[in-house]
């Protein structure tokens, strides 16, 4: 096999290496809106930055060469990353979600046993897996249900790490509470955004300029899909009936046929794909809808609503972990009709509708810090970093998981790989 991987030279600064389980999109998905954050963030620190992948490359994926981040393709099950990740020789690796950390971990130690090792988690898989599987059996979510095969895999991956970057609260108590995992490991680390001032509230649209609800979200991620069905035939059909005039826009990249096959006008339920700026569909909205059932992880949607102004209503699920103690900018309720009712009442009240927009103005500023949040981020790379070998050895349960298991996917990586060479 030929290795054709192109590295430009590169100098003495700190180098990371990023491995996505798809390259960043932030106007089609959170996590691609996270990925960005997370960048901006090494960026500040003058970092060379390489981001590699082994996934296709998207027609919405962020053009990051023009931020000066370098750019890799990569392949699974292929000595060809050795010979990448040798010359690159980064000083952190961080894998965007526990997927890429199973498929080439053990080689990154291999080859670069030094490297800091990072999982951006995104959300935590095994409990949004256990949820779904709850909502499909029609009985309440317990947490023995946590326990599930994605499970054993992501909590291996998570200790066999340096630091796990977990977005949500409430995650990070399942991890240290059920699952046992050392707050050593973990890092809770929300969305990174920047402070709202009044100036910038001052060129928000008004109620008044507003029309017409809005529910956006990539049709890939299950949960969002879940929702645009739930409004359909449960939700929508309540609200319609009060307020016949006002319309339901859905957006979300990559909708499938089946979503399209939803699109009604003479029931103002309208599906309208990609968008291609979040803040200028938003904006016009006077409510975000967004009745999740299922999930883990915070809403990036919900984040949008509130950082354009936009009142939302969701559920318990929804707002899992996005607003501590602090009020909600609009309402959380859990059955159709409680939404409906919900939704009705924020789209007509304009004095509900401004707090509940100064709501979330609050909580963004509260809450979600760029500045604060980056500087713990940095922080707490520099200190593991300068005490890595203490670090690691007060992690037993890794190194221990890490002799065992990277032993079985090595041993089935390299089988791949030696299959497909005598194949061709």
């Amino acid at each position: 096999m030929v290795c054709n991987y192109y590295l430009p030279k590169l100098d003495t600064m700190t180098k990371i290496l990023i491995i996505g389980y798809v390259w960043p999109e932030p106007n089609s998905s959170a996590a691609g809106s996270r990925m960005m954050q997370l960048i901006e963030c090494f960026r500040s620190q003058q970092w060379d930055i390489t981001f590699a992948s082994p996934a296709a490359e998207s027609e919405h994926r962020y053009p990051f060469e023009s931020l000066g981040v370098k750019k890799a393709n990569i392949k699974v099950n292929s000595h060809c990353f050795d010979d990448f990740i040798t010359t690159l020789s980064p000083d952190i690796v961080l894998f965007d979600r526990f997927l890429m950390e199973e498929q080439f971990g053990w080689r990154v130690e291999k080859v670069c046993p030094q490297a800091l090792r990072l999982i951006e988690t995104v959300d935590l898989h095994c409990l949004r897996e256990a949820r779904h599987t709850a909502l499909k059996k029609n009985i309440p979510f317990k947490k023995q249900d946590l326990f599930n095969e994605i499970a054993k895999r992501e909590i291996a991956s998570i200790l066999r790490c340096d630091l796990s970057l977990m977005i949500s609260s409430i995650e990070m108590e399942y991890l240290t509470t059920v699952f046992k995992v050392d707050t050593s490991l973990l890092l809770h680390l929300p969305f990174m955004l920047k402070r709202i001032d009044d100036s910038y509230k001052d060129d928000i649209p008004s109620y008044l300029q507003r029309t017409n609800f809005i529910s956006i979200g990539n049709f890939r991620h299950m949960p969002n899909w879940d929702a645009v069905l739930y409004l359909k035939e449960s939700i929508w059909p309540l609200i319609h009936k009060k307020l016949p005039q006002a319309q339901m826009h859905i957006y979300g990249a990559y909708p499938p046929p089946k979503a399209n096959q939803l699109h009604n006008e003479k029931q103002n339920f309208y599906i309208l794909g990609w968008a291609k700026k979040v803040e200028e569909v938003m904006k016009s909205s006077r409510v975000c809808l967004a009745p999740l059932r299922f999930g883990a992880g915070l809403k990036g949607k919900l984040l949008d609503a509130m950082q354009f102004g936009t009142p939302s209503v969701t559920t318990d699920i929804g707002a899992e972990g996005m607003h501590n103690e602090l009020n909600w900018n609009g309402t959380i309720a859990n059955t159709p009709k409680d939404i409906a009712d919900a939704a009705v009442e924020l789209y007509n009240d304009s004095t509900h509708w401004e707090t509940s927009q100064e709501n979330g103005y609050t909580l963004i500023n509260s809450l979600y810090d760029n500045d604060i949040h980056s500087q713990t981020l940095l922080n707490r790379i520099d200190n593991i970093h300068n005490n890595l070998e203490e670090h690691r050895l007060n992690n037993f349960t890794g190194s221990m998981l890490r002799h065992h298991t990277m032993k079985s996917t090595q041993y089935m990586a390299q089988w791949i790989e030696a299959k497909t060479r005598n194949s061709m």
